[in-house]
């Protein structure tokens, strides 16, 4: 093709990666022919080539029209609407490949020429490449195809961010099954944290199930979640366990007697890579945290008979019950011990309080509603995971880890919608703290993430990554999105409200899945985090249709407007909007009911009841 067909108009002002253009007589009738193929001229987001020498550069159309021209031209403009604004954002050779970032500028008077869709093809990338996954298309260009590098995407990390009902769901659920394609990526490594269990019907077949209580006999086949409370840190630990404590006093009494307990586990049962001398508090050594407490309860609230011959501790003043049997509780069921009041009167045996400077009796009276609570056994009682007073389990981290991350499935997902809410936070830093642990400590191991990279998907990042809460996930969190990609392990946000993420997160994500974004305060979180100057195109987001997506940064050579391919409707996240009123028919509607509909005779509110009470939106009665 010729140049004439293509040119725009010249350079006239270069201010950074800032360029006015001053368009031609020919190019403002706004339509041109390309190789019989029409293109308007100045759409906001399209892109122009700045030819010099052997190389082109590449830009953006960010304004058109009287607000494009130059503060320094404007008395001189009698027609002001002959202005572009572009944004420079790369560079490369002639028919070459296309890169981030600028080898030089355009200087004044260099022709402007519009970018065809041949020479998008050109730019945006090989299909045939293997690290390359398509999500779909260019929304002005349905023959180019959306490519994602995954060498980039993984550890560079990655954000996926839009209002509710745009897409955002769908979309992490397209990018997860281009992912985990067999044929691709045999050892891909996926692992997901979803808060509402929307992904398990969308990647049943691509993935395994973790759920508190999950049902091993329904479609899904979920699998228990288990999180061993020795394998937390100290800190994590007391979150969950004891809360806040009054002092650092009795906080370090309770550290010292934590270490006591798996320094004893580590007598009775060695393990590789520890001993008495490197042993830390936080070291993952099981131990039974019930009878921890339980001598910690005995220490705070007991009595003993105090005129008895022996130390206080062997006359111990337990209440009876009818038969006389001793009220000594049952550490492993959480059940605490009656002890029988103080006695000081004249002529009666003297009941004493035991001696001691513990002030914790709060704290256990939290830790052992836990230990009976049900709700709490996936991290008090985990299944294989749970020491015995010794300290022994019948399976070690490795099966757990080897579950999670090492399955014959490239995703996980963790149905975190089980876990009670005062502990989510803290469970949700745990969980990322020992994935990244694993990675760091093996990451010249095959199966570290060095030779083999973890992804980590955080669905309602917004809950746990917020900056009002200090919480242990959003310091885990910006570990990983800082130092991850050196050992392998990359972070993918998804959020609805990305102005409510720590801003240290945002900023070190790599690139963008944008979707349509109508709060204000949302887009400016997001336009200030990316690396490309780009106001232009993030001002594209309130407009944006459900299902499209602005895709920015390191893993496109070029930031691309792109129509996600959906996966098929059975695939879906379980996200989707009740449909109010439904044109089809009852047999062909894909979401059968709303108020178009008759009410049913005799509704069975039981039913409602009965799913409440399980905390299980599946029971029996309900159709798959």
């Amino acid at each position: 093709m010729s140049s004439k067909e293509t040119y725009l108009g010249d350079v006239r002002d270069v201010n950074g990666t800032t360029v006015s253009i001053s368009l031609s007589k020919e190019s403002l009738t706004g339509f041109v022919y390309i190789d019989g193929q029409g293109y308007r001229v100045g759409q906001i987001g399209s892109f122009v080539r700045i030819p010099i020498g052997f190389n082109d550069l590449f830009g953006i159309i960010s304004q058109v029209g009287a607000s494009a021209v130059p503060e320094s031209q404007i008395e001189n403009q009698g027609h002001g609407n002959r202005w572009i604004t572009i944004q420079l954002i790369g560079d490369g050779p002639r028919n070459g490949v296309f890169q981030r970032g600028l080898s030089q500028y355009p200087t004044i008077g260099d022709e402007v020429h519009l970018v065809s869709e041949h020479e998008l093809k050109n730019i945006y990338g090989q299909p045939d490449k293997p690290y390359f996954v398509k999500l779909g298309h260019i929304s002005n260009a349905d023959s180019i195809p959306a490519l994602i590098d995954v060498n980039k995407l993984i550890t560079r990390h990655s954000a996926v961010v839009g209002t509710t009902g745009s897409g955002k769901s769908t979309t992490v659920a397209s990018i997860m099954n281009a992912l985990s394609d067999s044929e691709k990526y045999p050892s891909a490594r996926i692992i997901m944290l979803d808060l509402h269990g929307e992904y398990g019907q969308a990647l049943q077949e691509k993935a395994h199930i973790y759920k508190i209580s999950g049902d091993a006999t329904s479609k899904l086949k979920e699998k228990e979640l288990h999180i061993p409370f020795w394998a937390l840190n100290f800190d994590e630990l007391c979150e969950i366990s004891f809360g806040e404590f009054n002092n650092e006093k009795d906080k370090n009494i309770v550290m010292e007697r934590v270490q006591k307990y798996k320094i004893e586990s580590l007598a009775r049962f060695p393990r590789k890579g520890a001993s008495a001398d490197t042993l830390s508090v936080d070291s993952p050594i099981p131990f039974s945290i019930h009878h921890l407490w339980y001598e910690l309860f005995v220490e705070v609230f007991g009595t003993y008979y105090k005129g008895r011959p022996g130390k206080p501790s062997d006359n111990l003043a337990y209440e009876t019950d009818a038969n006389g049997n001793q009220l000594k509780g049952n550490p492993m069921e959480g059940i605490a011990p009656i002890f029988k009041n103080i006695v000081t009167e004249a002529g009666e045996e003297k009941i004493f309080g035991l001696p001691g400077s513990l002030n914790i009796g709060k704290q256990l009276l939290l830790l052992g509603t836990k230990l009976r609570i049900p709700r709490y056994d996936f991290i008090f009682k985990p299944n294989n995971w749970m020491p015995d007073v010794n300290g022994e389990v019948a399976q070690d981290l490795d099966c757990l880890l080897k579950n999670w991350i090492g399955s014959n499935k490239p995703v996980t997902i963790l149905d975190l919608s089980g876990v009670p809410a005062d502990i989510l936070q803290t469970t949700i830093g745990a969980l990322l703290r020992l994935l990244y642990e694993a990675m760091f400590w093996a990451r010249n191991l095959s199966q570290g993430g060095r030779h083999r990279p973890l992804l980590v998907v955080m669905e309602e990042a917004h809950i746990y990554l917020n900056d009002d809460f200090k919480g242990m996930a959003s310091k885990i969190v910006q570990r990983i999105v800082k130092e991850g990609r050196k050992y392998g392990i990359g972070a993918m946000i998804v959020s609805q409200r990305p102005s409510e993420i720590n801003p240290t997160i945002l900023s070190q994500c790599g690139t963008f899945f944008a979707l349509r974004l109508t709060n204000a305060a949302d887009r400016n979180h997001i336009t200030s985090a990316l690396s490309d100057n780009l106001d232009g195109l993030t001002s594209m987001l309130p407009i944006l249709r459900t299902g499209e997506a602005i895709i920015l940064g390191e893993a496109v050579k070029l930031p691309m407007r792109t129509t996600i391919e959906a996966p098929p409707k059975n695939k879906r996240p379980d996200s989707q909007d009740p449909i109010i009123y439904d044109e089809a028919s009852l047999e062909n509607s894909q979401n059968p009911g709303g108020w178009g509909i008759k009410m049913e005779t005799d509704p069975h509110y039981d039913e409602l009841v009965e799913t409440w009470r399980s905390q299980n939106p599946k029971i029996d009665k309900v159709k798959p």
